[in-house]
């Protein structure tokens, strides 16, 4: 198999990502909906929450369906419908039920569908490497509204918002598509050309199989789980307020504010490839404990923050701390319970960002409605990831429990093996 194959579909998968990725510009179309059809701001950003909220779910989904179907069909299917979600939110003055139905639904199936293939696949051509290649992957991602965001709102200037939803739509769905037809699984017991594990490496990883109902048995899965939800809370209660945040801290003026958001936004990609690589370096376990212990600092540094410039390279750093725990986790997830069955393990793990995606911004809200200052959710960060600190410190990878049946300890049960 050539070298040259893997770095290929690694590219697809990047392409792929950055185009789901576009999602986390959400925040461009938002005013210019509610002034055009007067609609409160909390309901125009209900339907981000509820397109992240399915991506989870179907995240899930789309790893069984992988294993039955292959990457390729989930992919392609997820990059069509997640371009098929925008176009249709063209037709938003039907209201806002349609735009939950088509950006939301629609568009978070898609999101779920494709984000979650590159993540496997790449475990699978890359066990050299799993850190880098899941960071460089997710860091596409992260990297899609650098992209989005300019050209939306040249487009939303220049035609309006709905037809820039119908042009964007038509780019990522063929974009999504076609990134998505190169995905394929390596040949079984792939390995690279003359390499093997290393002893070091070897004990930190399983040689065992887990499916995803094994793994549910374990705390570890939950623990995992848990860590994915603290990291992804703090980052995101930031994200979806940075710019009043920005201004309250500093002042500035709402351009600035806004430009500070894009420098910060950097940060995301950034974090999800650099955090990624140090977690071959240093372990996974190692890296949440660094990643919680660094955010204590930061989000106390935060609101001493004067300065415009000095308050963005804060929240850049926020930001490759949130980005970090997506490009860390999936090599987490296959270290501990192997690369078999990790579209459906990381999959249902994924719902994790979606229920923090609902209750930070949530938290930071509530917070800030009562007190008029978003000092005190940015105190209360601090707390939250001091305490987060203490969690990977007890992580140990699970011990598979053997069985009585030896059918069952050589075929481990996978729900996705089940008949629908």
């Amino acid at each position: 198999m050539s070298a040259l194959t893997r770095w290929k579909i690694a590219a697809a998968g990047f392409l792929l990502q950055m185009t789901l990725g576009s999602v986390y510009a959400w925040s461009v179309f938002k005013a210019p909906l509610t002034a055009r059809f007067h609609w409160a701001s909390p309901d125009v950003t209900f339907a981000f929450t509820v397109a992240i909220f399915i991506l989870g779910l179907a995240a899930f989904a789309g790893g069984f369906w992988m294993k039955r179907v292959g990457p390729r069909v989930v992919a392609t299917l997820g990059g069509f419908l997640y371009g098929l979600g925008v176009f249709l939110a063209s037709f938003s003055s039907h209201g806002l039920g349609w735009l939950y139905l088509t950006f939301g639904l629609i568009g978070g199936v898609g999101l779920g569908f494709g984000y979650i293939v590159p993540v496997a696949v790449l475990l699978r051509w890359f066990p050299d490497r799993r850190g880098f290649i899941t960071g460089l992957a997710v860091c596409g991602f992260g990297a899609g509204a650098l992209v989005t965001a300019p050209l939306a709102e040249q487009l939303i200037l220049d035609f309006g918002v709905l037809h820039a939803f119908a042009l964007l739509g038509l780019g990522f769905l063929i974009l999504g598509s076609l990134s998505g037809s190169q995905l394929a699984d390596p040949p079984a017991h792939f390995r690279p050309a003359g390499w093997s594990p290393s002893p070091q490496l070897a004990r930190q990883r399983t040689s065992h199989p887990w499916a995803l109902y094994d793994a549910l048995a374990t705390w570890q899965w939950w623990a995992l789980w848990l860590l994915l939800f603290l990291n992804t809370t703090a980052g995101i209660s930031l994200i979806s307020e940075e710019a009043p945040v920005f201004a309250e801290l500093t002042h500035a003026t709402a351009l600035i504010a806004a430009t500070m958001v894009g420098i910060a936004s950097i940060g995301n990609a950034a974090g999800r490839f650099f955090w990624a690589g140090v977690s071959d370096l240093i372990t996974r376990r190692w890296t949440f404990v660094l990643l919680f212990a660094v955010q204590i600092l930061l989000f106390w540094l935060l609101p001493h923050a004067a300065s415009p410039w000095s308050v963005a390279l804060v929240a850049f750093l926020i930001l490759m701390c949130y980005g970090g725990g997506f490009g860390t986790m999936p090599a987490f997830a296959a270290d501990y319970f192997g690369d078999t069955h990790v579209g459906s393990i990381y999959g249902l793990m994924l719902t994790a960002w979606g229920t923090a995606s609902a209750f930070g911004p949530m938290l930071t809200a509530t917070l800030h409605d009562r007190s008029g200052s978003y000092r005190g959710s940015l105190r209360l960060m601090v707390m939250l990831m001091a305490v987060s600190t203490l969690l990977p410190l007890l992580l140990r990878a699970p011990v598979p429990r053997q069985s009585a049946n030896p059918r069952r300890a050589a075929q481990p049960l996978d729900i996705s093996d089940i008949d629908l």
